[in-house]
């Protein structure tokens, strides 16, 4: 019994993805790397960074290097593999063939189980275990940038099409000044000036709302009407209505926000049980004392809800409303008018400035929540 035990634990998820790395070197090593008739080892740097790739692999295979040093020279080989692969399929545009791709996904699987082991390490220190929960999206994220590196110059696909990631970097580094004077006019106007409006009327109209019944079911219906507009419908509305500048993506923006934050801030404030507004009766609280000191504190995490949503949401709709009129500045603008111009490269860089700066948002938000509800059970948990 004892030995089936041992036999099942070694054909585990760590076995196969080493398994596949050495069959597909194994792969890589009998077929052609690269049209016409080249193979692996005409590139003795991808032969010899895939030589210890496999060595790996077997020790993986077997189960001799289930530790964290071993993890981390998993993690070294990877990354070495990647580092060979790029230059060389650089210098052979169009021209992959059976072996380097079987070469780029035994970098995947390696990829893939370094990352597995990395979440599975058991690190007693508090800032190691956040290093370590940083870096696992980090290394997926970068493994997805290789892969994207590889296939858009394996296929020789035209940079019109689908620019590799390097393209988009010489792009994005030749380009700051476009790039920040877009991102200011969309991000630090329009989106920060139209979540901070949205969000606060929103908030200050589900306080009317739980002070005022009737408003409850007079102002409801009509927000959910609001929030069902769409967007390439309001978004012209608001630039006859405030001018082709900054001001018209914010209304845009103020319209994509109010409803989620409404519909949660209302919700949250009902959150507090029957029990608990007993006991501030008892006290002797009035309504504003309650809601200050009870039922605002047990809201905040539908709040911090809508304000997470909303980070998002604001900057799509901020994007969106400048594709129907703006100033000659903006990232919207610049989408719209590089993809009529063919430079993709560029509607790409934009793309990845309002994905960077959309995750830092929501980052700073889900920071905030953090602090405000550290009393919440899911953020105890999270710390524990």
């Amino acid at each position: 019994m004892s030995s089936l035990v041992d036999i099942r634990s070694r054909f585990d998820t760590a076995a196969l993805l080493a398994g596949g790395i050495l069959l597909c070197v194994v792969i890589a090593v009998f077929s052609t790397a690269f049209e016409p008739d080249r193979t692996v080892f005409d590139t003795p740097r991808l032969a010899l960074g895939f030589g210890f790739l496999a060595i790996l692999g077997v020790r993986y295979s077997l189960g001799f290097a289930r530790h964290m040093a071993g993890d981390v020279a998993l993690g070294v080989v990877a990354a070495l593999s990647a580092w060979m692969l790029i230059p060389v399929v650089h210098q052979h545009v169009g021209e992959a063939a059976s072996g380097f791709w079987a070469l780029a996904v035994a970098y995947w699987l390696a990829s893939w189980l370094f990352v597995e082991r990395m979440a599975a390490w058991k690190l007693t220190n508090p800032s190691l275990t956040r290093a370590v929960n940083l870096a696992i999206p980090i290394v997926f994220g970068i493994t997805l940038l290789v892969l994207w590196e590889l296939a858009a110059k394996g296929f020789g696909i035209p940079k019109v099409l689908l620019p590799a990631p390097s393209e988009i970097w010489v792009r994005l580094t030749g380009s700051v000044p476009i790039l920040w004077a877009d991102f200011q006019q969309t991000f630090l106007k329009a989106v920060l000036i139209g979540y901070a409006l949205g969000c606060g009327s929103a908030f200050l109209t589900a306080i009317a709302i739980d002070r005022v019944p009737f408003l409850r079911r007079g102002l409801l219906p009509i927000g959910n009407l609001v929030s069902a507009l769409p967007i390439i419908g309001v978004a012209p509305i608001m630039v006859m209505w405030f001018g082709f500048d900054w001001p018209s993506k914010a209304a845009v923006v103020i319209i994509m926000t109010f409803f989620p934050m409404l519909v949660n801030t209302v919700s949250g404030l009902a959150a507090a049980d029957a029990m608990q507004k007993d006991l501030m009766r008892t006290y002797a609280s009035n309504y504003w004392q309650t809601l200050i000191k009870l039922r605002l504190p047990m809201a905040m995490p539908f709040i911090f809800n809508a304000l997470k949503i909303n980070s998002t949401l604001a900057l799509i709709g901020a994007i969106v409303a400048e594709f129907f009129g703006t100033p000659i500045v903006g990232m919207g603008f610049r989408i719209s008018t590089e993809v009529g111009r063919m430079n993709v490269d560029m509607v790409w860089a934009e793309i990845a400035i309002a994905a960077l700066a959309g995750s830092l948002f929501y980052g700073i938000v889900a920071l905030l929540e953090r602090a405000v509800t550290f009393w919440h059970p899911s953020i105890r948990g999270s710390r524990g």
